[in-house]
């Protein structure tokens, strides 16, 4: 059983990926770390991530990186939506993907091309969003609670360009996959949202030949 999670940044898609894989366990994978480990990898050998080759390059990174903690800052979030719209590291990391998503058992993978493109025959998909202003609220809070000290138009600035790139580049852009479930949740709580992504999955699965 592959179970695909689509969706823009802050918009809940992995906390409900991960919430799904312990309800059906199942493995996950955030999709988005290895394009952050590109970003990561190519801002410490100095190179420039709106060049392809440079980007191409730091898709041999070793699987350690991946516990960085330093993936999940906004700052290496705007270097993945970079290095992301290059076809050549798309395709360098298609196939890392596939073998996960079809390993036995099933698994769930979440990001912004799992059900158009990584795994568009998945047995469920939902691609989950929410609005600007709740998005930059979430990270904001995020960063406070991590001893920051955000700014929130920068957030909202960031958020909008990096929507704005994954939508509109050419090779795999963000949008949503053809027999995926909506799930906006600007308005709901995170209990809430995972058990309407259940009921979504549920649905899906009980459909599927």
């Amino acid at each position: 059983m592959i179970i695909a999670v689509d969706g823009p940044a802050a918009s809940g898609k992995g906390t409900i990926a991960k919430a799904l894989g312990r309800h059906y366990d199942l493995p996950v994978l955030d999709t988005g770390l290895l394009y952050r480990a590109v970003g990561l990898s190519v801002l410490k050998a100095g190179g420039d991530p709106d060049h392809e080759a440079d980007a191409l390059s730091a898709c041999s990174f070793a699987d350690a990186i991946l516990s960085d903690p330093a993936l999940r800052s906004e700052a290496v979030g705007s270097l993945a939506s970079r290095v992301s719209v290059h076809q050549n590291v798309r395709d360098a990391l298609i196939q890392r993907q596939r073998d996960f998503a079809t390993q036995p058992g099933g698994a769930i993978l979440d990001g912004r091309d799992i059900g158009t493109v990584i795994a568009p025959d998945a047995d469920a998909k939902i691609f989950v969003t929410a609005s600007v202003k709740v998005r930059a609220e979430r990270r904001f809070q995020d960063a406070l609670n991590h001893g920051g000290h955000p700014d929130m138009d920068s957030l909202v600035a960031d958020i909008q360009a990096r929507d704005t790139r994954d939508m509109s580049r050419d090779h795999a852009p963000l949008k949503q996959a053809e027999g995926a479930d909506l799930l906006d949740t600007s308005d709901l709580t995170i209990d809430a949202a995972v058990q309407r992504a259940i009921a979504l999955v549920d649905a899906q699965l009980e459909g599927h030949p």
